[in-house]
């Protein structure tokens, strides 16, 4: 999937959702636990009943890999059908791989040929050598760690450089060098909000794909104030607020009530901004 494209289907579901694929087999309800494929059987329910709300699937990888290879096939089913029944939702590899050389070529292999995601988070602290190889695979985007939304982030990522700039921001001004970095996105924690105006100067154009809004007590309202650029860009990642939504038959359900709540606040930030354009 294009940038363009992309933008053209939060036009038109009047959303930037993304809805986070977490898949815990001690939360999901009980149920689905006799069938053969739970976490599949509990994704396709959730896309079923949310993707008329949402532009993107973000399956975090550990939570496949941590099953073996049942995990790793439900993945695959899950992808596949993500492609096969929808295939104007734009698909997140959350796996925040990050190699050199040959070895970040066979992760983004991996991820974009094998099970065809659209995009794959990589994490750039080892340079632009890891990253370049997930870049050069057309009409395909890489979404590098810029700024999380952990406690952690303040170890490294706020840390001053000897001319005064957070790494973070060094990190972002650096990428903007490498091959192919206009397939690039960025991970921005929605618990930073008073960091994106900054990143903004910085990548004005590029997309942010923002984890936090909900159960980790991120401000949609506030990302939005801060992140919104003239295609949007911005991707807004909900998890557990969504597919955890209810542990009853009714679970599916209640993810699209959630996603509802979101898709609607999105709906009216969009056009505030319409009408601030015109």
């Amino acid at each position: 999937m294009t940038t363009q494209q992309l933008v053209e289907q939060i036009y038109k579901k009047k959303s930037f959702l993304c809805v986070g694929l977490d898949v815990d087999l001690n939360k999901i309800p009980e149920h689905l636990l006799d069938k053969e494929d739970p976490i599949f059987e509990f994704n396709k329910a959730i896309i079923d009943a949310t993707h008329h709300l949402a532009v993107a699937y973000k399956p975090n990888i550990a939570f496949y890999e941590a099953y073996g290879l049942r995990g790793w096939k439900s993945l695959e089913r899950t992808v596949k059908y993500l492609n096969e029944h929808h295939p104007d939702i734009f698909t997140i590899a959350d796996a925040k791989r990050g190699d050199i050389g040959n070895t970040s070529t066979m992760y983004a292999k991996a991820f974009f040929e094998d099970l065809q995601f659209d995009s794959v988070t990589v994490a750039p602290y080892m340079g632009k050598d890891s990253v370049e190889p997930f870049l050069a695979f057309e009409n395909k985007h890489t979404i590098l760690l810029a700024l999380t939304s952990n406690q952690g982030a303040f170890d490294f990522q706020m840390q001053l450089l000897h001319h005064n700039t957070p790494l973070y921001q060094e990190v972002l001004g650096e990428s903007l060098k490498w091959e192919n970095s206009k397939n690039l996105m960025y991970v921005v924690g929605a618990t930073k909000t008073e960091f994106i105006g900054e990143i903004r100067k910085i990548i004005p154009d590029s997309f942010l794909l923002v984890p936090g809004v909900g159960a980790q007590g991120g401000n949609l309202q506030e990302v939005c104030t801060y992140g919104l650029n003239d295609q949007v860009g911005l991707l807004i990642n909900s998890s557990r607020g969504i597919i955890y939504a209810s542990k009853g038959t009714d679970f599916a359900e209640a993810a699209k009530n959630k996603a509802l709540e979101l898709q609607h606040e999105m709906e009216l930030i969009l056009n505030k901004r319409n009408e601030n354009l015109s």
